[in-house]
């Protein structure tokens, strides 16, 4: 057999077996959440900026905080690109009480990045995460580079309203 050969089939093994292995984690470890990550105040100021942005409803204040060619990844959109589109999407929004927590990070030189949680007003568990990519220029406060977020469960369904079944047409009569 060749190495082709070989490669195809190991990775189709994978693709079919994967799944039969995978082990889904106790209910107990997935109400769990992280603990806080402690930010250095240059990173902390990130998190704050977007919180005071959102809760404005200043959606050129947002798209100020990311670079230029800063990234957008929301759910069900597709990435949005640069700070005018960015500026774009977060018209109209209404912002409300956003609350963001650090679960991890890390930063050396002109980047870094961090993970979190996210949730509103006085909500207990977060509804969902993030993650932030940063850059800066030497001496220059942080920038978002990319911003991607995801609900912790889907959304519910809308109900389908109920439809009326099919009426028989009576046959014609001659």
């Amino acid at each position: 057999m060749s190495r082709t050969t070989l490669a195809v089939a190991a990775i189709s093994l994978m693709l079919v077996a994967g799944p039969l292995f995978a082990q889904n984690p106790p209910e107990s470890a997935k109400m769990t959440e992280l603990p806080d990550a402690s930010l250095p105040p240059d990173l902390d100021r990130v998190l704050r900026d977007y919180e005071r942005a959102w809760r404005a409803g200043d959606a050129k204040a947002i798209a100020s905080l990311f670079t230029e060619d800063g990234v957008l990844l929301q759910n069900n959109r597709p990435p949005i690109r640069g700070r005018p589109a960015i500026q774009a999407v977060y018209e109209g929004e209404r912002g409300g009480p956003l609350r963001l927590r650090a679960l991890a990070y890390a930063a050396k030189g002109t980047v870094g990045y961090i993970v979190g949680g996210y949730r509103y007003g006085d909500a207990l568990h977060d509804m969902g995460k993030f993650t932030i990519t940063l850059r800066r220029a030497p001496g220059k406060p942080w920038l978002i580079s990319s911003d991607m977020d995801s609900m912790n469960a889907s959304p519910k369904p809308r109900p389908v309203p109920d439809t009326p079944a099919p009426t028989k047409t009576p046959p014609a009569s001659h």
